[in-house]
């Protein structure tokens, strides 16, 4: 595969993943944070299980660019994500444990409402999506990506 053929791939990649994360914090800033702690679980949950599945397509590319190859079934196991992360790139493990932990178990699942566990979950997945960063990030008409933690989230 070419330079070119993998930074098409990383662009639109890159893009989708972040479309996740934007809709992830905008679902979370309808939970309302009052004092380090979001008042409506159902928001924190869907919130971060938008930014989980976004840390999926992007290991997913990750792995595409990697030449790992990928099972046939769609859904694929928590397993088959670390042991393949584990034979790539150990410091990608740690945060991709943190990011199950955090956005997939206590987020989703359990519907965490502390601000500053969920603030740190959706770091660890920005810091993974960010391995697949095209070398020029195309700016889409439609959304401006950001990442800053204001007031609403």
């Amino acid at each position: 595969m070419s330079n070119e053929e993998q930074e098409g791939i990383k662009q639109r990649a890159y893009a989708e993943s972040m479309r996740y994360m934007n809709n992830a914090k905008e679902t979370l800033q309808k939970a309302n944070k009052e004092d380090n702690f979001y008042a409506d679980k159902k928001y924190v949950r869907t919130a971060c299980g938008t930014a989980y599945n976004g840390v999926l397509l992007a290991l997913d590319t990750y792995f595409e660019l990697k030449g790992v190859e990928m099972p046939k079934k769609k859904r694929r196991s928590i397993e088959f994500y670390t042991s393949h992360v584990a034979q790539l790139d150990r410091k990608r493990l740690n945060e991709l444990n943190a990011v199950y932990d955090i956005l997939h178990l206590s987020g989703y699942y359990d519907g965490i409402q502390d601000a500053i566990v969920v603030k740190r979950g959706f770091e660890q997945a920005y810091s993974i999506i960010d391995h697949i960063k095209p070398i020029h990030v195309l700016v889409l008409p439609w959304k401006v990506f950001y990442r800053s933690f204001g007031q609403g989230s």
